[in-house]
């Protein structure tokens, strides 16, 4: 019996695609709905894949590193500045 780390060594990039399609739209090709765990199963098995052969930005779930946009510029403290700007 085939494991599925087995299975996945055997995953081709068509096969890949047709999983692929297959979570996105719900269906197998031939129009049978997915169950829960064949969408779970199936995307397993693609994140495993495009752990090995894809690069980092192109996988299922990639976010670019993310900064808050008020880290990015200085914001000046008006209430407790000793310039002559202040509020108080």
């Amino acid at each position: 019996m085939t494991t599925f780390i087995d299975m996945l060594r055997n995953i081709t990039p068509e096969v890949y695609a047709a999983l692929k399609l297959a979570v996105e739209i719900g269906k197998w090709s031939d129009g049978r709905k997915l169950t829960q765990e064949q969408k779970e199963l199936c995307l397993q098995a693609m994140i495993a894949w495009e752990q090995d052969n894809l690069p980092e930005e192109e996988r299922t779930g990639y976010m670019e590193p993310q900064a808050c946009t008020s880290e990015q510029k200085d914001i000046p403290n008006i209430l407790f500045s000793t310039g002559s700007g202040t509020v108080h």
